[in-house]
This record gives C-alpha cells, sequence and structure tokens, in this order.
C-alpha cells in the first residue's frame, strides 16, 4: 500500500473536505430554517426548529449553540433564537443560491417540484463558478 494516501498535500483528503462541507451545509440549512421560522412566527423556538429539522430536540440546541459560537444566531431565555446581521446574510445568500439553482433546473426542464428537492441536495455543494454560470444562462434565457 502506497504512504500516497496519507500525504495532507494530495487530494485524497477530499474526505476531509466533504465532512466539513457536510456540516457547513448542515448550518446553512439551521440558518435558513431559522430566518425562515422568525419570518413566519416572528421569532425561532428550538422546540419548532427541532420539528421543521426532523431531529430531536438537543440535536436542535447543539446546532444552535454552534450558531451562537460562530457569530450567527442569538438568544434570549423565553424569547427563542435569532439571526445576527451575518446570520442574516448567511440565510439570504442561502436563498438566493437555492432560488438560482431551482429556477436553472426549471428552465432546463426539470419539473418544479423535483426541481426544489434538488436543489436542495445540490445548493450546499455547487461551487461559485457553477453559480454564476446557471445564473448567466438563465440571463441569456431572458
Amino acid at each position: 500500500m502506497s504512504d500516497t494516501f496519507l500525504d495532507d498535500d494530495l487530494p485524497e483528503n477530499r474526505f476531509q473536505r466533504a465532512r466539513e462541507a457536510q456540516a457547513a451545509a448542515v448550518m446553512e440549512d439551521y440558518v435558513e430554517l431559522i430566518g425562515d421560522l422568525i419570518e413566519e412566527l416572528g421569532e425561532a423556538r428550538v422546540a419548532d426548529i427541532a420539528d421543521r429539522m426532523a431531529v430531536a430536540q438537543p440535536t436542535a440546541t447543539k446546532a444552535v449553540a454552534r450558531l451562537k459560537r460562530e457569530g450567527l444566531a442569538t438568544s434570549r431565555p423565553y424569547r427563542g433564537v435569532f439571526l445576527t446581521d451575518a446570520g442574516t446574510e448567511l440565510a439570504d445568500r442561502v436563498r438566493a443560491r437555492h432560488r438560482t439553482i431551482v429556477d436553472f433546473l426549471t428552465a432546463v426542464g426539470v419539473p418544479p417540484e423535483s426541481a426544489e428537492l434538488d436543489a436542495e441536495g445540490i445548493e450546499h455543494h455547487v461551487s461559485q463558478a457553477t453559480l454564476e454560470a446557471f445564473e448567466s444562462f438563465l440571463k441569456s434565457k431572458g
């Protein structure tokens, strides 16, 4: 067996990068959801977050704690979870990215329901270059 697979500078570290990207995707989902709940209900309670994410409340509590550590959310006793300016900015970027992907998929003939579902999987893994290509395509279609 080659030591090549152990070298930190080689592309084989894609597994670590994939895990990091997956963790970032989960946090993006939480930020987006918190923003949606605030728009809908005026606040985002951990119980509502857990319910919508289909996770246990302790899992949602841990995710919120991470968002708070990263400066994306705050919470107030008996009031719920709120996004910081940075969290709101991230939620807006995630929503815009999602919308671009859905619009692209429907423009190439994917049914709207499938486009929405597929965009959930694609949105966290699409590169900026690919996203810009989607946007360029959509602009050219007018």
